[in-house]
């Protein structure tokens, strides 16, 4: 069985994840599988654990307990470049590009460096990131040169040319306006609809993961407190008290 795995498995399955630092207990028995082409929001209050279990998932970390598996084959503690090339893609909150290249040539490194199973060469696989991002103009620009929206923009085309399939989105929105976090809704839908790629998503603006996700996972102080379609997160007792203050209307 290849990376594909069986017709049921799960994209990506965490599996009692523990973690502390110090004698700080960051996540406690952590639970919650990402299914094919599914959009599943991650949120929680700050210090909830949600970058803690990002950094898990692409191996910075090791938890100190659980599992994490990719199409049930077993990832955890993995080398990180090697949960890449099995095709998991990230971005984070603040851009890693190479501010003094182009565009371009930081989208090609992502094709080049990515999962092993892309089709068609690194350039041709830039080029179709850039498109479904819409940033072909922007193409030869030094990455210096272009806003924060497009920095967002460029971190979701690198992460696609590495053909990836799966993307962790850490907070893509962050300094965004309305209409730029518009664009950019657009922009993850096209990635899923076009490469049918699964999407975790850490936000802090929860109407756009409610109006947006297909499932929401919401840890509280390192605890999973819900897990579901978004109307029955925004409904759960458990989450208004700790997040929402009220229910999402």
């Amino acid at each position: 069985m290849g990376m594909t795995g069986g017709k049921d498995a799960s994209v990506l399955r965490l599996e009692g994840i523990y973690k502390s630092f110090g004698g700080l207990q960051v996540l406690t028995d952590v639970s919650f599988s990402v299914e094919r082409e599914e959009i599943k929001g991650l949120i929680g209050p700050n210090g909830a654990g949600k970058t803690t279990l990002f950094n898990i998932i692409t191996s910075l970390y090791r938890p100190d307990k659980g599992d994490v598996y990719l199409f049930d084959k077993r990832i955890t503690g993995l080398p990180p470049h090697r949960i890449c090339h099995m095709g998991i893609s990230r971005t984070f909150q603040i851009t890693r590009a190479f501010l003094e290249m182009t565009v371009m040539e930081n989208v090609l490194i992502s094709a080049i460096y990515g999962h092993r199973s892309g089709k068609g060469s690194p350039g041709e696989r830039a080029h179709e990131a850039l498109e479904i991002v819409g940033l072909s103009e922007k193409r030869d620009t030094r990455v210096s040169q272009i806003n924060l929206s497009e920095r967002r923009l460029l971190e979701v085309a690198m992460a696609l040319a590495s053909m990836p399939l799966m993307i962790l989105l850490d907070e893509p929105m962050a300094g965004l306006n309305p209409s730029e976090t518009q664009n950019l809704l657009k922009v993850i839908r096209r990635t899923r609809e076009e490469r049918g790629i699964s999407i975790l998503w850490i936000e802090h603006k929860v109407d756009a993961v409610f109006d947006f996700c297909d499932t929401i996972v919401v840890l509280d102080h390192g605890v999973k407190i819900a897990d579901g379609k978004p109307e029955e997160v925004a409904r759960d007792k458990k989450v208004i008290e700790a997040y929402l203050g009220e229910p999402v209307s």
